[in-house]
């Protein structure tokens, strides 16, 4: 499974900053805020909007990000596809965090309520 595997190399290595900015652009052109962007990202990773721009400075890898991390318990509830890959199947944890955050920030550009994004009750 020599795809999966350079999948997963790739994220490791790829900086949170390089990414970023693609999720404001996304949210942003399907009228969701910058607010609601990092309300997510604080929701699944603990990270408040002064420690995410920390970490943005710092050039963190993906790796770097999520291993210092404070994953939300609910995390496991996000499913779907994204990328072509279904999350809840993935065998890799630092990807499967990385395609989380990829398909919760999918779900605020698609509109969905922020309560379902949060997996709230």
């Amino acid at each position: 499974m020599k795809k999966a595997y350079n999948q997963d190399e790739r994220i490791a290595k790829m900086t949170f900053a390089s990414v970023y900015p693609h999720y404001i652009t996304k949210v942003e052109k399907k009228d969701r805020t910058i607010s609601e962007l990092h309300q997510v990202i604080e929701w699944l990773t603990g990270y408040d909007k002064k420690k995410l721009q920390e970490l943005i400075e710092k050039k963190v890898t993906f790796e770097e990000f999520f291993a210092n991390a404070s994953l939300n318990p609910n995390a496991s509830l996000i499913k779907g596809v994204i990328c072509g890959y279904r999350v809840e199947d993935l065998e890799n944890p630092l990807t499967q965090q990385a395609r989380y955050l990829d398909k919760l920030v999918d779900e605020l550009a698609r509109g969905r309520k922020m309560d379902k994004i949060l997996r709230t009750p």
